[in-house]
């Protein structure tokens, strides 16, 4: 529970229709295996006590006080596991019938939550749920109503409400009600029998309910043990968190599927999004469950900018060359602007700008004779960089303009007292501040835009040079990380053929590096730039949940531990995690006054807007909580 993880399962129990004292031990059974998980939160099926095939024998005294005394056997049995159990039954109130779902925690019985839209089969046996009222059961007075919230003290983000059965398809949904008095997770309680093309429907209302309501779902559905008398039910149950399907059951096999959820990312998005809570008029109960450590059962994704799908990375790739292209078609345009110059290295970077480049030209239908790759050989260019640039700019049909700035630069370090063999700070920037006044005069020359080439990785890192590189007309790349670059990249190259495809692939194999030092004797690249800032795709894990949800760095470094496992060691996690918080904030500056580029996906760095953040914010509070890991 930790950091806001929660384990969660949704049970498809093996049954026996209206066997009680069986179900029940199924149950208690599957209540231990799912503790002994270290699950906290477990969901059954409707009526998982009794069946929800029994029909006519809902009406039946025996079968309602059998299902009332497992219930109670339920509770006392499971009552040393430190789990909310969530089990379905029919329950008997005032002379009306309900379908409810029953809360029991630690030999407690918390709460009964009644369906609340009765379809006309069910209704023959059962009536609407209500709102909050207390009832008699077993002597004692026990919350019910469709409008209670179960609310965890220790932990607040932990907070869930029930619906049952149709209340999922239900335009008058109770899941939406609850979900703004305050429960970040919803369970449902179905029995849902199975018909052709049924579950895809259900899934795609799962899907949207969660997505909508910012909210991890739980769908608990009966399966294959009851009645085949008219129907068949296939279970399927599942988990879904922020409009994704999780983890699941495959349909006609029994079992539990358990999900560790994330309830500080659903609290963090639903404040983003100003998702009103209402708690005026809401019911709460409240529970007391001590905090522990979540052994993680899922596997956290090693690079959340890039979809787990091969083909949803291939639309991605295909909706980011779009953007791109569109986006610096529309400035062109803008500026009645018909001619375009970058710096061409050879490298990832300036490699993806030049096609986005060449894709606008081909929106605004203007010949690619009207880009301008400039090349700028100095101390650290390599040959293997230099040709591939070269060969790119013919690939592209672009204009290759080579300006060697070794002389240029020589004399400045004349001019300024720099001694040529002292490879610090002014010997790289001088370079990357040379080549940038080359590109705007160029532009100047011709009435061009020149391009920036910067991507969304070193915008967060500040790895650039100020008024260097860091300064174009137009930044293409400022909204893609580095690790996603490499996937667009290589999504043209699968989509290109011949020289120019050799040459993408080339590139890709390329170590990243501002080829700002001298190469080695034989002329190999000696500064790589991920063995002085760190590896990218560290860096972008970092940047996307500080950015994007905000979390603390302690959840970070657990979660990083979670999905490098085997690839860094928890010393190498750790240095480079206070690497990007130091240079996030110290490098806020060169951000603030960034050129224009197009947002393309959910984390932008701009500061018209994207970040407000101030240049001299301290961050000695988070690098703080690192040292105390």
């Amino acid at each position: 529970m930790k950091y806001g993880f929660l384990k969660t399962a949704a049970v498809t129990p093996d049954m026996k229709v209206a066997d009680c004292d069986y179900n029940s031990e199924q149950i208690i059974k599957n209540i231990s295996k799912a503790a002994n998980a270290g699950v906290k939160l477990c969901v059954f099926p409707a009526l998982s006590i009794t069946g929800s095939t029994c029909g006519d024998l809902f009406f039946q005294k025996a079968l309602l006080e059998s299902a009332a005394e497992n219930l109670k056997k339920i509770i006392s049995e499971t009552a040393q596991y430190d789990i909310i159990n969530v089990v379905g039954l029919p329950v008997s109130v005032n002379g009306s019938l309900y379908n409810c779902a029953a809360v029991l925690y630690k030999g407690k019985l918390l709460g009964f939550v009644p369906q609340k839209n009765i379809t006309a089969e069910k209704a023959r046996y059962f009536s609407q749920g209500q709102k909050y009222e207390e009832i008699c059961f077993s002597n004692d007075m026990i919350p019910m109503g469709t409008d209670i919230v179960f609310k965890c003290t220790e932990m607040t983000e932990f907070s869930f409400g029930i619906e049952l059965c149709d209340d999922l398809y239900s335009a008058d949904s109770n899941a939406s009600v609850i979900a703004k008095y305050g429960a970040n997770i919803i369970i449902n309680l179905s029995a849902e029998n199975e018909v052709v093309g049924r579950s895809d429907y259900t899934d795609n209302v799962i899907k949207t309910k969660s997505g909508n309501l910012i909210c991890t779902y739980i769908y608990a559905n009966a399966g294959t043990g009851e009645s085949t008398t008219d129907t068949v039910f296939a279970g399927g149950s599942k988990i879904a968190e922020n409009g994704i399907i999780t983890s699941e059951l495959p349909k006609f096999q029994n079992g539990i599927t358990i999900f560790d959820t994330d309830l500080q990312k659903i609290d963090v998005q639903r404040k983003r999004l100003k998702f009103n809570v209402n708690h005026e008029y809401a019911n709460e109960i409240y529970f007391d469950m001590s905090t522990c450590e979540t052994k993680l059962s899922n596997k956290i994704p090693a690079n959340p900018f890039i979809p787990s799908d091969k083909s949803e990375t291939e639309k991605q790739c295909f909706e980011i060359l779009q953007i791109q292209a569109h986006a610096l078609a529309k400035r062109l345009k803008h500026t009645n602007c018909k001619s375009a110059i970058l710096g061409l290295s050879g490298g990832l970077d300036s490699t993806l700008a030049l096609i986005a480049t060449v894709n606008a030209f081909n929106v605004l239908g203007l010949d690619t004779s009207g880009i301008t790759a400039v090349t700028m050989p100095c101390f650290g260019t390599t040959d293997r960089t230099y040709n591939n640039a070269c060969q790119l700019a013919k690939s592209y049909g672009a204009v290759l303009r080579e300006i060697n700035i070794k002389e240029s630069i020589t004399k400045h370090f004349e001019d300024i007292g720099q001694d040529i063999n002292n490879h610090d700070v002014t010997f790289e920037n001088a370079q990357a501040r040379e080549r940038t006044q080359i590109l705007m005069d160029i532009a100047n020359q011709c009435g061009g835009m020149v391009i920036g080439t910067g991507d969304l990785s070193e915008l967060a890192l500040g790895w650039a040079t100020y008024n260097g590189d860091h300064m174009s007309m137009y930044g293409v790349n400022a909204g893609i990380p580095k690790t996603l670059i490499r996937y667009v990249v290589r999504y043209v190259a699968e989509h290109s053929e011949g020289t120019l495809q050799k040459i993408l692939l080339d590139i890709l194999d390329t170590p990243v590096s501002p080829e700002l030092l001298p190469p080695d004797e034989n002329g190999t690249i000696l500064q790589k730039t991920e063995d002085l800032v760190g590896p990218y795709e560290l860096h972008d894990f970092f940047l996307y949940y500080i950015v994007k949800h905000g979390f603390s760095p302690k959840k970070i470094y657990k979660m990083a531990e979670n999905a490098f496992e085997n690839v860094y060691d928890t010393e190498t996690i750790l240095k480079w995690e206070k690497t990007f918080y130091r240079r996030f904030f110290t490098q806020q500056f060169k951000r603030s006054c960034s050129p224009d580029g197009p947002q393309i996906g959910s984390i932008s760095l701009s500061p018209r807007g994207a970040l407000n953040m101030p240049s001299d914010a301290v961050v000695n509070l988070w690098l703080n909580e690192l040292e105390n890991i």
